[in-house]
C-alpha cells in the first residue's frame, strides 16, 4: 500500500519539487496539496500547478480539507508550528524541512513528536547526511589542533542565514569537540577583531543569484586544511530524501508505522552509531 503524501506550501519552488519525488517514489502517492488561505492557487490542479500533468488533485487552504498518511512541511517556522499541532492532534506524522525556528520555536516544534513520529533534518539531502558524519571524524581527528570555518551559499531568495544546514554542521562538530556551539559561533567579522581564539566556529553567509546551496567546512592547521564541501544541484535532491523519510516513518505496516519520537535524515539512512 502507497503512503499518502501531503504537501504544505505547494505553490512554492520546494513544493513542486516534492510534488516531483513524490510521483517518482513507487512507494508513495501525493494525496493533496496545501496552500495559504486566500491564496489563488486554491482549487487549481496539483498536478498542472507542479508542472507533472493533470492529477485530479485539487488545492485546498487547510489541512482538515486534505487527506493524508504523512504530511510533508518546508514553510514557515509559524506554519509548521501550527500544522505540526494538527499533525499531533489527529496522530498523524510529519516530516519538517523547514529552518530558521528560534529556540522556543523548536522546543514547542519537538513537543509534538511525544504524540506522533516527527523527522526535522536542516537538510534531506543524503550527500549532506553523509557530511555529517564525515565531520564527526574529521573533528574527532583534527579539531583541536585547527581552527574551524564554514562557508554557505544560497540564492537571493534565502531568509535565513545562516543555513540552517550550516548552523547543524557547526552543532555536528561543536559537540563532538566537547564545544557549546552557542558560545563559540562567531557569525561574520569586521573591524578589528583580534586574533582568532582556536575554540570557535566561524560562520561566512554568501546571498545571490539562483544557488540551490552550497557548504564547505574547513580544517585549518598548521601546514595543511581538510575540507569538507557538499554542492547541491536540484532541491530535488532535497525533496527525494523528504519522500524517503516519509516512506521511513510509516514503517513497513502504513497501519502502525514507527513509534512517537523526533528523529532526524540520519536515523532515516541508518547513519547513526
Amino acid at each position: 500500500m502507497a503512503v499518502k503524501i501531503a504537501i504544505t506550501g505547494f505553490g512554492g519552488r520546494m513544493g513542486r519539487a516534492l510534488a516531483e519525488a513524490v510521483i517518482q517514489a513507487d512507494a508513495a502517492e501525493l494525496s493533496a496539496a496545501i496552500v495559504r488561505p486566500g491564496s489563488s492557487l486554491v482549487g487549481a490542479d496539483a498536478g498542472e500547478v507542479a508542472g507533472i500533468g493533470r492529477n485530479g488533485i485539487v488545492i485546498v487552504d487547510s489541512l482538515d480539507k486534505a487527506d493524508f498518511d504523512v504530511l510533508i512541511d518546508f514553510t514557515a517556522p509559524a506554519a509548521t508550528l501550527a500544522n505540526a499541532e494538527y499533525c499531533a492532534e489527529q496522530g498523524r506524522p510529519i516530516v519538517v524541512g523547514t529552518t530558521g525556528f528560534d529556540p522556543q520555536q523548536k522546543k514547542a516544534l519537538l513537543a509534538h513528536a511525544e504524540k506522533v513520529p516527527l523527522c526535522l533534518a536542516s537538510n534531506f539531502s543524503t550527500g549532506v547526511n553523509l557530511c555529517f558524519n564525515l565531520l564527526e571524524t574529521a573533528a574527532r581527528v583534527m579539531g583541536n589542533d585547527s581552527d574551524i570555518e564554514i562557508v554557505e551559499a544560497h540564492h537571493r531568495h534565502k531568509v535565513d542565514a545562516p543555513s540552517g544546514t550550516a548552523l547543524s554542521m557547526g552543532e555536528v562538530v561543536a559537540e563532538t569537540l566537547g564545544r557549546d556551539l552557542a558560545k563559540v559561533a562567531v557569525y561574520g567579522r569586521e573591524g578589528q577583531t583580534g586574533a582568532r581564539e582556536r575554540e570557535t566556529i566561524g560562520f561566512a553567509t554568501v546571498r545571490g543569484g539562483d544557488v540551490v546551496g552550497e557548504h564547505t567546512v574547513s580544517f585549518l592547521a598548521d601546514g595543511e586544511r581538510v575540507e569538507i564541501t557538499h554542492k547541491a544541484s536540484s532541491r530535488l535532491s532535497f525533496a527525494r530524501g523528504a519522500v524517503r523519510a516519509a516512506i521511513w516513518l510509516m514503517g513497513d505496516d502504513v497501519q502502525n508505522g514507527r513509534q512517537p519520537g523526533h528523529y532526524d535524515m540520519r536515523d532515516v539512512l541508518g547513519l547513526k552509531n
